[in-house]
């Protein structure tokens, strides 16, 4: 099956990889790319020294570009949605790193659980507020250093055209809202996917998916949950 990743392009080449070995193609187009800010980063850890908590393996990335500054810092409590954002996490040298399955609210449930306060929120722009509004529901302190932004990159006619052309994608992969909306806001975009097209719009969760217009609800799935492996498992 040929499928379209709309994933930033650092990310968008490990899921390629991933489908490749499950016997599909990918098509790359990446909705977004990251501008960081390590500086904030620095700036942030320097000034805390409680548990870090991370939403986004970008936020790993960010603070990798650090060095020695970090170093300091591999001590400290690291919580991370997800299994792949927690190994980039040891990979970089975080020696106490702490997963969640789920979605930003599923960590910071989490988090309480372990009894972890003052957190260090590494985060970027936009976001979703689900980690943020859980942890003030429960009570728990927190910072936010926004590390970096998601810049969205707009698609040529040309490179549209080479995606759709001839019925190539079969399927499109969703990781978030935001994505979701950068696409469908293309006018080229929204004609290449018409109601009949039978296009399968597969989305990692209800929130990604309620920005699927609703003439092609019928072509969109949910993962069961929301990660990677789920949402691969739709294909």
């Amino acid at each position: 099956m040929r499928v379209l990743v709309t994933r930033p392009a650092h990310s968008a080449e490990k899921t390629a990889q991933r489908l490749r070995d499950m016997g599909h193609e990918p098509l790359l187009l990446p909705l977004r790319q990251p501008v960081h800010d390590s500086a904030a980063a620095a700036t942030a850890l320097a000034g805390t020294s409680g548990p870090i908590a991370v939403t986004s393996a970008e936020a790993v990335r960010v603070i990798s570009a650090l060095g020695e500054q970090l170093h300091p810092h591999l001590a400290r409590p690291l919580f991370a949605v997800g299994e792949a954002t927690a190994e980039e996490a040891k990979d970089l040298g975080f020696q106490s790193v702490f997963s969640s399955s789920g979605n930003g609210g599923d960590l910071a449930d989490y988090v309480a659980a372990q009894g972890a306060d003052g957190l260090l929120y590494l985060t970027g722009m936009p976001r979703a507020e689900t980690f943020e509004g859980r942890l003030r529901e429960l009570g728990i302190r927190y910072s936010v250093a926004e590390c970096y932004r998601m810049q969205p990159v707009a698609p040529g006619p040309a490179e549209i055209e080479a995606i759709f052309a001839g019925g190539r994608a079969e399927a499109i992969l969703f990781y978030s809202r935001q994505t979701a909306e950068d696409f469908f806001s293309v006018a080229e975009l929204r004609s290449a996917l018409s109601v009949g097209s039978g296009i399968r719009l597969l989305c990692l969760s209800e929130a990604v998916a309620q920005a699927i217009p609703a003439a092609l609800k019928k072509n969109a799935a949910i993962a069961p949950m929301p990660d990677e492996k789920s949402l691969l498992s739709l294909l």
